[in-house]
């Protein structure tokens, strides 16, 4: 897949949310985003990593205790 239709993907869940919430006015909008795409990004990197973090935070562009905390607030350690 590439980061075009990953961006489609995105924006048509968006563009979905939006239809869906109608007159209701969004609230956090950019925490809730971060929390829904964070978790199984950490997910995929990790498998394909082979539960290496040191490989996975490199994969990442982030230091691996950085990743360590990010995984232990998404209780995948």
């Amino acid at each position: 897949m590439s980061r075009q239709n990953i961006d489609h993907c995105v924006r048509e869940s968006l563009e979905a949310y939006f239809r869906d919430l109608g007159a209701v006015e969004p609230a956090n909008l950019y925490d809730m985003m971060v929390k829904a795409v964070e978790k199984p990004l950490l997910e995929v990197v990790m498998d394909h990593s082979s539960q290496n973090q040191s490989r996975a935070a490199e994969w990442l562009g982030m230091n691996r205790n950085t990743l360590r905390k990010k995984l232990l607030e998404h209780g995948l350690l």
